[in-house]
């Protein structure tokens, strides 16, 4: 099956990425290298998970001409100054031995930040080639209007933990209107959604696992992307498969009357979230 895309601010983001966090060392590498041979091409991963090496190794491996895969990764949330920034920047693409990145987003928003600076900076990186698109990631609404509407900036995507548990429709809604594309992370709730009853008996009617619906249910959605980590082949597979899964009506109603208030990730730091997002869980989890 061929690879559905989110066209945005000129951005072309394949649906289906796979999530490197935790991945790391020679696992990472033949992992990433595993995932291209089967048709990923979409790679996410940031300056905090400490494998971009491994992933610029990874993809040189592969053969498969940069210009066909979409790389994605982030600064972390203390290097947000302008000159923290650059430099940030720098040492992630001398890492993953590139000459670009497809996607440039700051992995959390930080209460000292001053956005405005941080974006006028990432600015200047699309501006020198080096950064083909600007994102954001972890921001609720008040602060993508502050980006996008107050500051002007062109965000192509908002990267957020989103899953059949916990709702982002505000943000979802706000991103849609202003053309910016929603990638879900934790998009099978941290491995929660392989067991929950509702999702087995959904997956079952299909022949297929309840992971997999999980994700068919975001693939489905206008400019959501996901980005489930798999570092085992019949995971990755698998997670390809998802995208020849067509529910109906009803699966979707059931999957809608879940409730829908669960954050696994919510570090100290977390900013205020939207408010059908309710935490109820603190993991310090900081992805």
């Amino acid at each position: 099956m061929s690879m559905p895309t989110i066209m945005t601010h000129g951005l072309a983001m394949p649906k289906l990425g796979l999530g490197t966090w935790k991945l790391a060392g020679e696992a990472c590498v033949e992992s990433v290298g595993r995932a291209l041979t089967l048709g990923y091409r979409h790679i996410d991963t940031a300056e905090m998970y400490g494998n971009e090496a491994e992933i610029g190794a990874a993809i040189r491996a592969s053969g498969i001409p940069r210009s066909e895969i979409f790389l994605t990764t982030k600064v972390w949330h203390d290097n947000l100054a302008p000159d923290a920034l650059r430099h940030a920047f720098n040492v992630s693409l001398r890492k993953l031995d590139t000459g670009y990145v497809d996607l440039y987003m700051i992995h959390w928003p930080s209460y000292a930040m001053n956005l405005e600076a941080a974006l006028t900076t990432m600015g200047h990186l699309r501006q020198e080639g080096r950064v083909r698109h600007l994102g954001v990631s972890n921001f609720p609404v008040a602060l993508l209007h502050q980006a996008v509407e107050m500051i002007g900036a062109p965000i192509a995507c908002n990267q957020v933990e989103y899953h059949a548990l916990l709702s982002q429709k505000p943000l979802l809604d706000y991103a849609r209107a202003h053309d910016v594309a929603i990638t879900a992370y934790c998009p099978l709730a941290q491995g929660r959604l392989s067991e929950h009853p509702t999702l087995v008996a959904i997956a079952a009617k299909h022949k297929a696992s309840p992971a997999q619906v999980a994700l068919a249910w975001l693939l489905e959605q206008e400019n959501v992307a996901a980005i489930p980590k798999a570092g085992r082949e019949s995971s990755q597979r698998a997670n390809l498969d998802a995208l020849s899964i067509k529910l109906d009506d009803s699966d979707r109603a059931a999957i809608a009357a879940l409730p829908k208030n669960q954050r696994f990730v919510d570090p100290g730091f977390a900013p205020l979230w939207d408010a059908s997002g309710i935490s109820v869980s603190r993991t310090r989890s900081s992805r």
